[in-house]
């Protein structure tokens, strides 16, 4: 099945190697992108021009983009783009990984075939740069702020993120809608999550009493993932699976207690995009006990 065009995926394999060419590259392809889109869709010059033509960086775009969707009367436009312009000039990755954010769902995501569909439109990609932005005011002693934000990306984008929580780059929330993060867990590069995915407590645990998401790995629609354990590098949670145990590296579980299913180290097998598609899926698993 096409998704994007051969050239953009060979411009996502570079980032590794060189982020500032990545970066200039994304630019460009995104602002080609609005353009094309500005000559189909005329009736939209305005998302497409003030959201993108108008802008003068990937970062200030993506600032804008997510801030528009936000902004209420209590803060507003302005206040938003502001402070999402302090927090990256005070912290670079955040501009590194809104970039792997992007890639993420390009190459992860069959629906998505130009970097202006996230970019513009899937609450996933917002969530998670509010959720970056709230996360530096949590960390900058600004949590007041940091929680009215993850009360608003509750209201916005269905999804709620402990402004606590640590996530790292290239993750992709698929749909988004009903994630909830509790305050201690961690997510790793690379992850996917997909919508009412929980990462939560179990109510008989205080500190440091959430999920710890390591690289790469898979959750599926529904599946709650509960207490301090660990879920593996590469690993894959299947739908309305619930994990209460570690999970291996490279291994898949499904079920309600979770139990494995299959460990592998295959390298293809675990960046086939058929695989990630069916770790995805509801149907790919006996959820027979």
């Amino acid at each position: 099945m096409a998704r994007t065009h051969p050239g953009r995926l060979t411009l996502i394999a570079t980032r590794d190697r060189d982020l500032g060419y990545f970066a200039d590259t994304v630019w460009s392809e995104l602002r080609k992108e609005a353009e094309e889109a500005l000559g189909k869709a005329p009736q939209l010059a305005p998302l497409f021009v003030e959201s993108v033509l108008n802008q003068p960086s990937f970062e200030a775009a993506v600032f804008y983009r997510v801030s528009a969707r936000l902004k209420n009367e209590v803060v507003s436009l302005a206040l938003l783009t502001d402070t999402f312009a302090r927090a990256a000039e005070a912290e670079a990755d955040i501009g590194l990984a809104l970039r792997a954010d992007i890639a993420a769902v390009l190459e992860r995501d069959p629906a998505t075939r130009r970097f202006i569909e996230p970019f513009l439109y899937f609450k996933g990609f917002h969530a998670v740069q509010t959720h970056r932005l709230a996360h530096w005011l949590w960390g900058n002693g600004e949590r007041d702020f940091a929680l009215y934000l993850q009360s608003r990306s509750s209201d916005v984008f269905q999804t709620d993120i402990h402004p606590a929580a640590r996530f790292g780059k290239g993750i992709f929330l698929d749909h988004a809608t009903g994630l909830v993060v509790g305050e201690t867990a961690v997510v790793e590069d690379d992850v996917s999550l997909l919508q009412n995915v929980t990462l939560g407590g179990t109510g008989k645990e205080s500190g440091d009493r959430h999920p710890k998401i390591r690289k790469g790995a898979i959750v599926g629609a529904g599946a709650k993932i509960l207490g301090n354990i660990e879920i593996g590098a590469h690993s894959r949670i299947a739908a309305g699976s619930v994990v209460l145990r570690a999970v291996d590296p490279h291994s898949t579980v499904a079920g309600i207690p979770a139990r494995v299913i299959r460990t592998t180290n295959d390298p293809e097998i675990l960046r086939s995009k058929e695989e990630i598609l069916k770790a995805l899926s509801y149907e790919s698993f006996d959820y027979s006990i």
